[in-house]
C-alpha cells in the first residue's frame, strides 16, 4: 500500500512546539499533513561545483510540491581539493567526507523525514551523500551538479599543473599566459571537465541506481540539468509513497555494477576508497580484490581525459552512463532496482524506445565529434579494465594504479628509490631538477593515519609536465591521487607507513619493481644491488627492528580524530 501519511504524525502528538517551529519557518498548516522531504545540498561559495546547487534545489522543491509533498532545504557545504593544493588544507579534504556524512545524518535524523534528495557535484560530497543515504536508509534520490564547460581548445582545468610548474621554474611562461589560464580554466559552474574523482563519483551514483538515468555529468549550464532536478523531486515522492529506500537500491549487485562501470570508463582510483566506504554503511563488504577481478573482465570503452582525450561534456552528449550501461548490458546485473522505481533493465529499454541515445548527438557534431570518438565499440576494444590492485612485500594488503593512464612501456618497471616523508619535499625535488629519469619516488606518512591521506596532484603533474622526467619516473605513496593523475602512479599502499607498513622502512638506493600485468609491487634490491626474496625478507625484518618510525606533530580537532581512527585505504579510509 502506498504511504500517504507523513512519518512525523506520531511525533507531532508528543510536543506541540514541533508544529509551531515549522509554522514559524513559513510552513502552512496543511503542509504538516503532507509527506515531508529533506532537500540537502552542499551549496556555498566553496567552488564551481557547489555554487549553483541552490538553484537546482529550487527545481527539486518544485517537483516535490507538484507531487503533493513539502520540501525543506538544508545546507552543509563541501570543500575543494583544487583550493587545497600545496598546503596543509589538503590534509583535511578526505576527513571532510566523514564530517559531511555526519552532518547529513544529523539533519536526516532529528526530524522524521519521509524522503531525502541530496545534491552534490564533487570529490568528497557525492560519496558523503551516498554514505549518508546508506546510513539513513530513507527513500532517496541523488542529484549530481553536472559538468563544467570545457576551456579553450577543449582543455580542462588541470592545465594548472603545466602552468604552475613553469611558473615556479620561471621558464618559457609569461604573465599573460598565466592570466589567460586563470580567466578561462574554469569557465562555468559544475564539476571539472575531466574524469577526475568528482566526475567519477557522479557516474558512480548513477551506476548504483541512485540518480535518475542520465543525471551524471549533464552540462551544468544547459536547461536539461534543471529538468532532471525537478524530476528528482517527483521521483522521491514516488519512492516515499512506495516505501522504496536506499538499501533496496544499493545492493551488493548494484555495487558490482558500479565497479564494472568504473572499469569501463577509466574512473578515478579514489573510487576504490569511496565505494567500499559507502557499501560499509549498508553492511556490505566490498573487498578490494573485487575491483581487480572485474578489471580483468570488463572492457575499457570510454575515451575521457585523463585516460583518454575528450572532456566530460562530450561524454554526456555521447550518451553518458546510460550508453555505458547499454553497451555493457551483457555484463551488468540488469534486474537491480533504481530510483525510478523500475529495474535497470526497464530503464534502458525505455531510454532506447524514447530515442534518448540519439537525442544529444547533434551537440557532439558541433564539436566535430561522433559517438565513436567517446566510446570504443566492444568488438574493437584493445584494453580490458582500467585499474589494478598490486600486492607484494611493500604492499601486502594492496595498492592501486590506474593503468589506463599509464603508457604501455611503463606498465612494468624497475628502478632506484628516492624516499620522502612529505609530498612537499618530493615536489620541491622535482621542481628543482634533483630527480633523475627512471627514479622511483616514494612518498610515505601520507596515508589516512599519517596525514589524512592528501592527494598528490601537484607532484604527479610536475612529473608529467617535465619533458626530462615524463614517461620514465614513477611515484609510489601511501597517500592518494587526484582523479586527474596521469602516469605511473601507485597509491593507497597498505599498510601505510604510520601503521608500520613496509613502506616505512624503504631507503634511498633501494630497488623496487612493479609489474601491472602480474599485479605485483615489491622491493627487490638494496644499495643498488638486487637480492633474493629471502634476503629481502631478512632486510625488511632487520630494518623494522632498528629503524624508528616518524612521529607526528601534536594534532587537534577533526584532524586529530580522523588520523587517530581512520581505517586502512583498502577498507575505504572511513572512521
Amino acid at each position: 500500500m502506498e504511504n500517504q501519511n507523513p512519518k512525523s504524525t506520531k511525533e507531532r502528538l508528543l510536543w506541540a512546539q514541533f508544529d509551531a517551529l515549522q509554522l514559524g519557518t513559513g510552513w502552512t498548516y496543511s503542509d504538516i499533513s503532507k509527506l515531508q522531504i529533506l532537500v540537502e545540498d552542499v551549496y556555498g561559495d566553496s567552488h564551481p561545483g557547489s555554487v549553483h546547487l541552490n538553484q537546482l534545489s529550487e527545481q527539486v522543491k518544485i517537483g516535490i510540491y507538484e507531487s503533493g509533498g513539502k520540501p525543506a532545504s538544508f545546507h552543509a557545504t563541501d570543500i575543494c581539493d583544487g583550493c587545497a593544493q600545496g598546503h596543509n588544507g589538503m590534509n583535511y579534504v578526505l576527513a571532510s567526507r566523514e564530517v559531511l556524512t555526519d552532518m547529513v545524518e544529523l539533519h536526516g535524523s532529528v526530524n522524521p523525514w519521509d524522503g531525502l534528495v541530496l545534491l552534490s557535484s564533487c570529490d568528497k560530497s557525492v560519496p558523503a551523500h551516498l554514505k549518508a543515504a546508506g546510513r539513513l536508509n530513507l527513500p532517496t534520490v541523488i542529484v549530481p551538479g553536472g559538468s563544467m564547460r570545457p576551456g579553450p581548445d577543449m582543455s580542462t582545468s588541470i592545465k594548472a599543473g603545466d602552468i604552475s610548474l613553469r611558473q615556479k621554474q620561471k621558464e618559457h611562461i609569461t604573465q599573460c599566459e598565466i592570466d589567460d589560464y586563470k580567466l578561462t580554466g574554469c569557465p562555468s559552474v559544475g564539476a571539472c571537465q575531466f574524469l577526475g574523482t568528482a566526475s567519477t563519483m557522479q557516474c558512480m551514483a548513477e551506476a548504483l541506481g541512485m540518480t535518475l538515468p542520465g543525471a551524471a555529468l549533464i552540462p551544468a549550464t544547459m536547461r536539461d540539468i534543471g529538468q532532471w532536478a525537478r524530476n528528482a523531486g517527483i521521483a522521491v515522492m514516488e519512492l516515499a509513497r512506495k516505501g522504496i529506500t536506499a538499501s533496496d537500491i544499493m545492493t551488493k549487485e548494484a555495487f558490482e555494477n558500479a565497479v564494472m562501470v568504473h572499469s569501463a570508463i577509466g574512473g578515478s582510483t579514489n573510487a576504490t576508497l569511496h565505494l567500499p566506504s559507502i557499501a560499509a554503511e549498508l553492511g556490505i563488504d566490498l573487498p578490494i580484490e573485487l575491483f581487480d577481478k572485474i578489471n580483468h573482465q570488463v572492457p575499457h570503452i570510454a575515451n575521457v581525459y585523463p585516460s583518454g582525450t575528450q572532456v566530460t561534456e562530450a561524454f554526456w552528449f555521447a550518451g553518458g552512463i546510460p550508453m555505458v550501461q547499454w553497451m555493457l548490458r551483457d555484463y551488468l546485473h540488469l534486474d537491480v532496482l533504481t530510483v525510478t522505481g523500475n529495474t535497470l533493465r526497464k530503464n534502458l529499454e525505455q531510454l532506447e524506445q524514447q530515442g534518448y541515445f540519439h537525442r544529444y548527438l547533434g551537440y557532439l557534431r558541433n564539436y566535430g565529434l561522433t559517438r565513436e570518438d567517446l566510446f570504443t565499440p566492444l568488438d574493437e576494444v584493445s584494453e580490458i579494465g582500467s585499474i589494478a590492485i598490486l600486492k607484494g612485500n611493500i604492499a601486502p594488503e594492496g595498492s592501486v594504479i590506474k593503468y589506463s593512464a599509464v603508457s604501455p612501456d611503463m606498465r612494468k618497471h624497475k628502478g632506484p628509490v628516492r624516499v620522502f616523508d612529505r609530498e612537499e619535499d618530493c615536489y620541491d625535488a622535482v621542481v628543482n631538477g634533483i630527480i633523475e629519469p627512471n627514479d622511483i619516488l616514494v612518498i610515505r606518512y601520507e596515508g589516512p593515519r599519517g596525514s589524512g591521506m592528501p592527494e598528490m596532484l601537484m607532484t604527479t603533474e610536475a612529473i608529467v609536465c617535465d619533458p626530462r622526467l615524463n614517461g620514465t619516473v614513477s611515484l609510489l605513496t601511501d597517500g592518494r591521487f587526484s582523479g586527474a593523475t596521469r602516469g605511473a602512479c601507485i597509491g593507497h599502499i597498505s599498510p601505510e607507513a604510520a601503521r608500520g607498513g613496509p613502506i616505512a622502512y624503504l631507503q634511498d638506493g633501494d630497488i623496487i619493481e612493479y609489474d601491472i600485468p602480474n599485479r605485483t609491487l615489491s622491493l627487490v634490491g638494496t644499495a643498488g644491488v638486487e637480492k633474493t626474496e629471502k634476503e629481502i625478507g631478512m632486510i625488511l625484518a632487520e630494518r623494522r627492528r632498528n629503524m624508528e618510525q616518524k612521529q607526528p606533530a601534536p594534532r587537534k580537532g577533526i584532524f586529530k580524530r580522523y588520523t587517530e581512527s581512520a581505517a586502512s585505504a583498502m577498507k575505504g579510509a572511513g572512521i
